[in-house]
């Protein structure tokens, strides 16, 4: 797809990635902007901020809107005020864009899937359905089969099979998507990837491996500030709070001997110089403010629900 160049050819606009939790919306929207603009691991609730991810291909540019997973208010995060405030974003994020793709796991299709497309059904705007994780599939003569049963009685604008880790199908995908976009110059420079500051990203990196290090003790209660973020000549000097909600989690993330927040830090160091594009010198703290995550006030304190 080779529009050329003139600008009345050239399309842009926004578009919302919902879904369920955990069904790989972060590894898509990475794979579609081919940078790492949003974290990734296993655990739901990963992504709490609504995130401007800027894939810029030919013929287009697309402002990719990543959401924390919608979910319905009961079960596990019934009586959650981070719960409350992830959906609120997430809902918020299909008002005022152009089009959405919603993300379901390939094979699977339940109550939390129909609770997001009925969200996007109830927005008025053309959905392209993607069936993400198509490559862990045991039998792929389920595929077809799948794609049918979900398709009827539900109005998509396209249907796309594809694995955004491997980045296996995303061509037909963008070119879809290109077309339910309104004719418009960009409205980023093409080397620009996301909206969101260098500040906000270190602290999404060091909360990553807090998921991925921490998922089965912690999994939700853990969050990163940013205290110090400061140009030394070619050196960026970080300095990253990690609050927990109780003084016997502390413990927990410090580690043996300090093992476990200096295996955080470094990984997260790492992420931040391939990045970044040059050295960090990270240091982290680990902080106790009681309930944080039940508490709208200290949400609202750490920049949630401020998109």
């Amino acid at each position: 797809m080779n529009p050329g160049n003139n600008e009345a050819s050239h399309r842009c606009g926004s578009v919302a990635v919902v879904g369920r939790p955990n069904v790989g919306k972060s590894t898509l929207v990475n794979a579609l902007v081919g940078a790492k603009v949003s974290i990734v691991s296993n655990r739901p609730q990963t992504t709490r901020h609504r995130l401007l991810g800027i894939a810029t291909v030919p013929g287009g540019q697309m402002l990719l809107v990543d959401t924390p997973g919608l979910h319905r208010q009961e079960g596990r995060f019934k009586a959650s005020a981070m719960s409350r405030v992830m959906n609120r974003t997430a809902r918020g994020a299909v008002e005022d864009v152009d089009a959405a793709v919603l993300v379901v796991e390939a094979g699977r299709w339940d109550e939390e899937d129909s609770h997001a497309f009925k969200v996007l059904s109830d927005a008025g705007i053309p959905v392209v359905l993607v069936v993400n994780k198509v490559d862990r599939l045991k039998d792929k003569s389920t595929l077809l089969p799948f794609l049918a049963e979900v398709s009827k009685d539900r109005q998509f604008a396209a249907v796309h099979p594809v694995s955004a880790l491997k980045r296996k199908g995303l061509e037909a995908l963008v070119a879809d998507v290109l077309a339910l976009l309104p004719e418009a110059p960009p409205v980023y420079d093409e080397d620009e990837i996301t909206d969101r500051s260098q500040r906000f990203l270190a602290g999404e990196l060091v909360r990553e491996q807090l998921m991925r290090q921490l998922g089965d003790e912690l999994p939700y209660a853990t969050t990163v500030e940013i205290e110090r973020f400061a140009e030394d000549g070619a050196l960026l000097r970080i300095g990253a709070v990690i609050w927990v909600e109780r003084e016997g989690q502390k413990p927990i993330v410090i580690g043996k001997a300090g093992a476990r927040l200096r295996e955080i830090g470094s990984k997260a160091r790492q992420q931040m110089e391939r990045l970044f594009g040059r050295k960090v010198f990270l240091e982290t703290w680990v902080r106790v403010r009681e309930g944080w995550s039940d508490d709208e006030a200290a949400l609202k304190a750490f920049g949630y629900g401020q998109e």
